[in-house]
């Protein structure tokens, strides 16, 4: 990817053939209406292609492709191993595809095509093998009953999952679903982002390829509030797991309230703190990452670090170092290399950025950015942004934003960093810099937060379980844990 310049990466652009169709039964078809929605690439505002807009139709046609799937156990019903081997061979598939689908993640919402093809195309394959490898290595148990009784605890996949994700790691999330789904024997079905779609439809492709029976991964673009609410409201899903805002992940426990009461899981919102106390020995380290966490991805992260609380004695110190590092994020054009920063994913979210900003400049300091910027005279892009002096109660500590916006604030004590740290509706993740190993022990303990990273931030594995406390979600993806979302405990008694 290193020798790839500018020039190389349009003209592979070029020759990219966008996927505009559903994907059900294995087959790409139009929507049942006909409708299609725009796909807008948001560094230039030129029309990338008219996808398929499904709706309660579409969604049924989907749901009843992976309920035959599943029922007769064309995936179901094979063996650990032999999921093993078609999971192994779609992450083999992912690597050897890695410039289109890096590409179509970048194009489709603006993300940096160096990230993508050096983090989360790889990081996708990464998850597919992961799981592919840990689905052969899952035991049933054996309960410690009395003689003359055995029981035996199976977990049995759970039928047809409807998987919802956002638009800000496309591939990388929809993964983050599918991978623990199919590799327990569940079927699919796959609700992308309306806003980033094109890499969804190309991995069902590339999951027919390997060998995933036709039927098992099923994908359905079009609207939240239409294709995802029919998906969220079948009475034929088993289960929901939804990657996304608070509000929406709420629509979906209401339409399981509705519907067939559908296990949901949900991994939303964040406000994530990133605590800088004075005894943290390396200010610079600090400040790299503090930045990295809020500013990568332009800000557009779930776990991003967008609360930033400093010790006062440190705190001006800490500032200047932040506002020079803001400076070297900056918005370019995503198919460059050279670029720091990429295209926030379209007009509705640059403009919700950009309210914040103007709330901002009245209610605090601003030390760096804040301007909306064209590149090459086009595009959705935002200056990275920080403000100093952020009142704890203030919008900019409270909500989240989901752009390159930095809130910043001091305080006095640890018990006062940690109390303002969990004053949030939120619990997704949390960040703690310091040299003291106590005191890296006794905060971390007290931090509300699902994954807290200490003298680094947002720390991430496949090995480790992701996702929050409070209005953050519930359930966990990532790791072995994440089985647990898209199986059953089936308990056999037996007396003898």
């Amino acid at each position: 990817m290193a020798d790839l310049a500018r020039h190389d990466w349009t003209k592979e652009a070029a020759a990219i053939r966008f996927r505009d169709k559903a994907f059900i039964g294995g087959k790409p078809v139009d929507a049942v209406s006909g409708e299609t929605f725009d796909c807008i690439n948001p560094a230039t505002g030129s029309l990338l292609a008219k996808v398929a807009a499904c709706g309660d139709a579409d969604v049924d046609r989907a749901v009843k492709s992976a309920r035959a799937a599943f029922e007769d156990g064309r995936w179901s019903g094979r063996s650990p191993a032999e999921r093993k081997a078609v999971l192994l061979k779609l992450a083999d598939l992912i690597r050897a595809n890695m410039i289109e689908l890096a590409l179509l993640d970048s194009l489709d919402m603006g993300k940096l095509v160096m990230d993508a093809a050096t983090v989360d195309v790889p990081g996708s394959a990464a998850i597919f093998q992961w799981y592919a490898e840990a689905i052969d290595k899952v035991y049933d148990e054996v309960a410690p009953t009395g003689p003359g009784n055995l029981a035996i605890v199976r977990r049995e996949p759970l039928g047809v999952v409807g998987a919802v994700v956002p638009w800000n790691f496309p591939l990388d999330m929809a993964i983050w679903k599918c991978a623990p789904a199919l590799a327990m024997g569940n079927s699919v079905v796959l609700k992308p982002a309306e806003q980033s779609p094109l890499s969804a439809l190309r991995l069902a492709e590339l999951a027919v390829e390997a060998g995933l029976p036709e039927g098992v991964l099923n994908v359905v673009p079009g609207l939240g509030e239409v294709t995802g609410r029919a998906l969220g409201l079948h009475p034929d899903v088993d289960c929901i797991t939804f990657t996304g805002s608070t509000q929406v992940g709420k629509y979906f426990l209401g339409y399981s309230a509705q519907s067939n009461m559908k296990q949901v899981w949900l991994e939303c919102g964040g406000k994530s703190p990133n605590l800088i106390f004075a005894d943290c020995e390396d200010l610079d380290a600090a400040a790299d990452m503090a930045a990295f966490g809020i500013f990568f991805n332009q800000g557009e992260i779930c776990s991003a670090n967008s609360r930033l609380l400093v010790e006062r004695p440190i705190a001006e110190t800490f500032l200047e170092k932040m506002a020079e590092r803001a400076r070297r994020y900056t918005p370019g054009n995503p198919l460059d290399p050279k670029s720091s920063m990429g295209a926030i994913v379209d007009e509705s979210q640059t403009a919700r950025i950009m309210s914040f900003i103007a709330h901002g400049r009245k209610t605090s300091r601003l030390v760096s950015g804040g301007e909306r910027v064209r590149v090459d005279g086009k595009g959705c892009f935002v200056q990275s942004t920080i403000f100093a002096d952020v009142d704890p109660d203030d919008r900019l500590s409270r909500e989240e934003i989901f752009g390159p916006v930095l809130a910043v604030s001091t305080f006095d004590s640890e018990g006062e960093a940690i109390a303002r740290a969990n004053d949030t509706i939120y619990g997704l993740a949390a960040s703690v810099w310091t040299s003291n190993l106590s005191r890296a022990h006794r905060v971390s303990e007290k931090l509300r937060a699902g994954t807290v990273s200490v003298n680094t931030v947002d720390a991430l594995s496949p090995m480790t379980p992701f996702g929050g406390f409070k209005q953050s979600g519930i359930g966990r993806d990532l790791s072995l844990h994440a089985f647990d979302k898209f199986s059953g405990l089936k308990t056999t008694w037996i007396k003898y």
